[in-house]
């Protein structure tokens, strides 16, 4: 009897013929379990942004200022609010002003990132440990409070940067407005960005770096190899797929900045340090034309759409040339 109830519990095909139930099927359960779990955080964001981005859509196809709201008409114009942005050149202006000021912001914060994450992993316990702790602290920080700090340093009168900066020799600088000119505005947002942002990608890159087998490095240091050779030949090739995905984050969260450049300077000095959620926000809510910056958000939701396709296209890439 012994024997027959090991050999059904070996073979289900022999437990199927002698009269037995058969095993259970929990392929297509296990399949659905995943989209079973990440249904109620699915419902949630559809009901918190679907919802805004078809009415902020349908808005966009709207005439809506002032009178408008005043009289409580709905004035459809079509794509007019389109037509007229993609026929401004202030619109071009701003979004390649917005492409150069994360291009620079993002290349920054990977090279100095990488550079401090590669920092972390050389540490001891003692130190890795601090500096863990000040990067933790820093990326904590909420971005208004972080904002109103940089104010205060690099206020004209008062800055601790301009009296620092008088006290090493630059007496020129001891009243210097930092938001009077483009380039400067853009200095003390980009700072500030760069501040925010290293902390992210230092801390994944050093829990990224404790994965690569240590066998690799000994083997790459007795062929010879130093500590950039290392770098280009180990850490790297091994690195890339979490380049790619940080390096894509770090785009989407720089092009979209909004309240770092606003409360510096509203965008100033004369609209020229806008980039595109800003210059939506100025149209819509300042100049309370609601349709034109209900469209011009919506054209900013379709660039980062195609940076998204084209990184979704990168990661195919890669996965096909891994097999």
């Amino acid at each position: 009897m012994s024997a027959q109830i090991e050999e059904a519990a070996a073979d289900p095909a022999a437990r199927i013929s002698r009269g037995g139930a058969p095993p259970p099927r929990r392929g297509r359960v296990a399949a659905g379990t995943p989209y079973l779990l990440i249904l109620p955080a699915a419902l949630v964001t559809v009901l918190l942004l679907g919802w805004t981005m078809v009415r902020n859509g349908l808005l966009s196809f709207q005439d809506l200022g002032r009178r408008q709201l005043i009289r409580h008409l709905t004035e459809w114009i079509g794509f007019d609010n389109y037509s007229e942005q993609l026929g401004s050149s202030d619109f071009w202006k701003v979004t390649a002003r917005s492409v150069v000021f994360t291009a620079a912001n993002v290349v920054l914060i990977m090279a100095l990132g990488c550079l401090v994450g590669l920092l972390l992993a050389r540490l001891g316990t003692k130190m890795r440990l601090l500096l863990s702790l000040g990067l933790v602290l820093a990326w904590a920080m909420p971005v208004v409070a972080a904002t109103t700090v940089f104010q205060w340093l690099f206020a004209q009168r008062f800055g601790v940067v301009n009296y620092l900066l008088d006290k090493l020799g630059w007496h020129s600088m001891a009243d210097y407005n930092w938001t009077s000119s483009q380039f400067s505005t853009f200095f003390v947002v980009t700072v500030l960005i760069v501040w925010q942002s290293i902390p992210f990608v230092a801390i994944n890159l050093y829990a990224a770096t404790s994965t690569i087998p240590k066998e690799l490095y000994e083997a790459a240091s007795l062929d010879g190899a130093g500590s950039w050779k290392q770098f280009t030949s180990v850490t790297f090739p091994f690195l890339k797929p979490f380049f790619l995905a940080t390096t894509f984050l770090e785009v989407i969260w720089v092009f979209k900045s909004f309240t770092q450049i606003f409360a510096i300077n509203e965008g100033g000095p004369d609209r020229l340090t806008e980039t595109l959620p800003v210059y939506a926000f100025v149209e819509g809510m300042g100049n309370q034309h609601f349709g034109t910056g209900a469209a011009i958000s919506i054209l900013t939701i379709v660039i980062l759409l195609a940076l998204t396709a084209y990184y979704l296209r990168l990661v195919l890439k890669q996965e096909e040339d891994e097999l």
